[in-house]
């Protein structure tokens, strides 16, 4: 079962990520770290910063490969993914550019970038520790509702909920918003060794109890990782509010043993 831990915050949950993903990079000098964008990571982003600053681990063999990009998008576009992904991750941590890829949104060679994407990942070993968001509806990366458990990156259309949502990062403008993208697919994301997924705030409920409680169906994509063998999803009290068993998710957090992470 997929371990569910409900924190008091977007501040506590971060720094249970950073842990972990500091004591990977001890172990594992040159780990491959999973990287989404959206609000949810920063947090954990920020942690893992500090952690990497105070207890000066050295993070330059670390390689990164992010979930998405927007199709079409000049990568220097303030709220391109590359740009976002320097800005939350690469600059703060201090991880060298040049080892973190962001898949080629560039329509001129979008056709391959999704095989090239996925070679990449596979080349250098596979992703040792993915972080996730989720959407309103459910999606993880950009795999929208009817994605295939089973897909590779590849290009997709938006939904307009999730064009909407994402509205605020272009000064609330639709029209600035792209209609596509190219995001890892949901089976490429399952075959990373181990998933966090983090959510906060009431309006993530509903996706948070289908994708934990509900079945697995391409209806919500992010219930596929029910499937993974190390996933933890990591939620606040109001993402958690739509859970049928918290209760029991919560007792069995405060009563881990101090030798197991997550």
């Amino acid at each position: 079962m997929t371990e569910i831990i409900i924190v008091k915050s977007q501040e506590e949950a971060g720094k249970i990520y950073a842990r972990c993903t500091a004591d990977l990079i001890r172990r594992k000098p040159d780990c491959v770290l999973g990287l989404a964008t959206g609000s949810s990571p920063l947090a954990a982003y920020q942690a893992l910063a500090d952690l990497v600053h105070k207890e000066g681990i050295d993070v330059s063999q670390v390689r990164g490969f992010a979930l998405d990009e927007y199709a079409g998008l000049d990568p220097a576009h303030p709220q391109s993914y590359r740009s976002t992904i320097n800005r939350t991750v690469v600059e703060p941590l201090g991880l060298d550019p040049a080892k973190v890829q962001v898949p080629n949104g560039n329509l001129d060679t979008i056709k391959d970038a999704g095989r090239v994407y996925d070679q990449a990942i596979e080349d250098a070993g596979g992703v040792d520790l993915q972080i996730l968001g989720i959407g309103t509806d459910g999606h993880i990366g950009f795999n929208e509702p009817g994605s295939s458990l089973a897909s590779g990156t590849r290009i997709k259309t938006l939904t307009e909920q999730t064009r909407i949502d994402n509205a605020r990062f272009f000064d609330n403008d639709m029209d600035q918003v792209p209609t596509h993208c190219i995001t890892q697919g949901i089976g490429t994301i399952l075959k990373a060794r181990q998933l966090v997924l983090l959510a906060f705030g009431a309006g993530k409920a509903e996706a948070v109890a289908e994708s934990v409680e509900g079945g697995i169906s391409s209806f919500c994509p992010a219930s596929a990782l029910q499937m993974h063998p190390h996933a933890t999803v990591i939620v606040d009290e109001a993402a958690a509010s739509r859970l049928r068993n918290r209760d029991y998710y919560k007792w069995a957090y405060a009563n881990k043993p101090d030798w197991q992470s997550i």
